[in-house]
């Protein structure tokens, strides 16, 4: 049995980080400079070094996101659950505004009108909002999709669209949508992601602007 670490709680983080940094080497896998920061909270998050590899950057994703922040952007999540697991400190020092719909009321009636999940209709009501948009779907392919719908259509342009949904049905292919239109996005490849990953993504991009 290995040896209890004595660690002090500020410490455990930057103990964590260190670790997976090593783990890295030790494995041969050498991380772009930009994205390293994104790709070991997401390892952090989710003990998986799966997503030193899987995790896809368009061009130009990182600067989408900074310019988003320093313009108050909206956030829109897909789930309470990736919603709570933002930094709220971060958000508010930079203005940016969270939104979450998937327990209004007229989003479960136009999901019940349109025969479709109230995830989906959540991005319906979010391509009303003013000023750049970032979405966040860590759970709903259903979601990403109609993102997708909507862009083609030309009601949505969003500032970044960070796609980490998780599951075995139209999860790929949703994910796989989402590259091709243009639009500057995160994604986590494959079946794996969920709330938790898309809102370390999300952290790790707030930190990049925001002191702690």
């Amino acid at each position: 049995m290995d040896k209890l670490e004595r660690v002090l709680p500020q410490e455990i983080e930057a103990r964590s980080f260190a670790i997976i940094s090593e783990e890295l080497a030790s494995r041969g896998i050498a991380l772009e400079e930009a994205y390293a920061p994104i790709i070991k909270r997401v390892i952090h998050t989710t003990a998986d070094f799966d997503y030193a590899e899987n995790l896809a950057f368009s061009p130009g994703a990182l600067e989408a996101a900074q310019k988003a922040w320093k313009e108050g952007a909206n956030l829109v999540t897909d789930t309470q659950m990736a919603k709570a697991g933002i930094s709220k400190k971060a958000l508010e020092s930079l203005g940016v505004k969270i939104y979450n719909y998937i327990s209004d009321p007229d989003v479960a009636e136009m999901a019940k009108a349109a025969g479709t999940t109230r995830s989906a209709a959540c991005m319906d009501k979010a391509a009303s909002l003013d000023g750049p948009t970032v979405f966040v779907i860590g759970n709903a392919p259903t979601a990403l999709i109609r993102i997708c719908e909507l862009v083609r259509e030309g009601r949505l342009k969003p500032a970044l669209v960070i796609a980490a949904p998780v599951g075995f049905v139209n999860v790929v292919q949703s994910k796989e949508q989402i590259q091709t239109l243009g639009v500057p996005y995160i994604v986590a490849k494959g079946r794996k992601g969920g709330s938790n990953v898309a809102a370390a993504i999300v952290n790790a991009l707030l930190y990049l602007v925001y002191e702690r």
